[in-house]
């Protein structure tokens, strides 16, 4: 496995790979890896014959509040597991090199419909910023395929909807949620939780289910299962974010005769911002 961190050495190994006709996939995460990269990267590893794996913790995407400083960075490690696990190159660059003029970007991408609501609402110029990175990586890299969790779902149709506007060349791939043995949602930012926090964390997967039996068993009431699910995320100890029932597509809000929906939910829990979804058939 080749670590690489600078564009035009990435750029040389792809157009070699090019040449030999193969299929090249990209992971991008912010490193700190755990099983749910993993998943991503054994998705990519199947429908790829090379495989990138970007590792940048992007600042463009953190608010003022935000964690950026103290995101967990564990770079050797990640490089061990990426290396057992068969990837090709990872992509470290530095923040100079992905942003060469400073934070201060004269062109950014925007996805406005989608970009303002849901986790947007509270963390605006969260998703400008991770599609202006994403947007960035598929230019560097020009994969075939491109590798993102459903865990967070908004982001993954941001990433689509990018994709489908600017015509960009490459495949997104959805990969299902990864989950620890009591439904809690695999997540980098798991670690933040105290022990206490961490046997109520997977209230907000219990909570997502229940919504789901409720709409699956024919309520329609959306108001009434959204504030329920607040509810029962309050009394798990979480300072709740939003629940919300929306149209898998768009994330508009439901009509009613949909076949389709997922329900979101964020919230609080300590330092930890915990995000999950679940669709649903009805």
């Amino acid at each position: 496995m080749h670590i690489i961190q600078h564009i035009p050495e990435l750029r040389s190994q792809v157009r070699t790979w090019r040449d030999g006709r193969e299929e090249v996939g990209l992971v991008p995460t912010m490193g700190n890896l755990h099983g749910g990269h993993m998943t991503l990267v054994e998705e990519a590893l199947e429908r790829s014959d090379r495989v990138v794996v970007s590792i940048f913790v992007n600042p463009t995407q953190f608010g003022p509040e935000e964690d950026f400083a103290g995101y967990p960075r564990t770079f050797e490690r990640d490089c061990e597991l990426l290396a057992d696990a068969g990837v090709d190159v990872v992509f470290a660059p530095s923040v100079e090199e992905m942003y060469p003029d400073g934070g201060g970007l004269r062109t950014v991408v925007d996805v406005p419909a989608l970009s303002g609501i849901l986790c947007g609402a509270t963390r605006p110029g969260h998703f400008q910023g991770v599609a202006t990175v994403v947007a960035k990586l598929l230019n560097v890299v020009a994969p075939d395929l491109a590798v993102f969790g459903r865990k967070d779902y908004q982001q993954l149709m941001v990433i689509r909807q990018m994709v489908h506007d600017l015509n960009l060349p490459v495949q997104v791939v959805g990969a299902p949620v990864a989950r620890e043995a009591d439904g809690l949602a695999k997540s980098s930012r798991n670690a933040y939780l105290q022990e206490d926090e961490r046997a109520r964390a997977p209230a907000l997967h219990e909570a997502l289910r229940d919504a789901g039996a409720r709409l699956a068993e024919g309520e329609r009431d959306y108001a009434a299962v959204e504030a329920a699910g607040r509810a029962a995320l309050a009394e798990a100890g979480f300072e709740p974010d939003y629940f919300r029932i929306r149209r898998p597509g768009d994330l508009g809000e439901p009509s009613g005769d949909e076949e389709e929906l997922v329900i979101l939910g964020a919230g609080w829990l300590g330092r930890a911002r915990l995000i999950d979804n679940l669709a649903v058939r009805l």
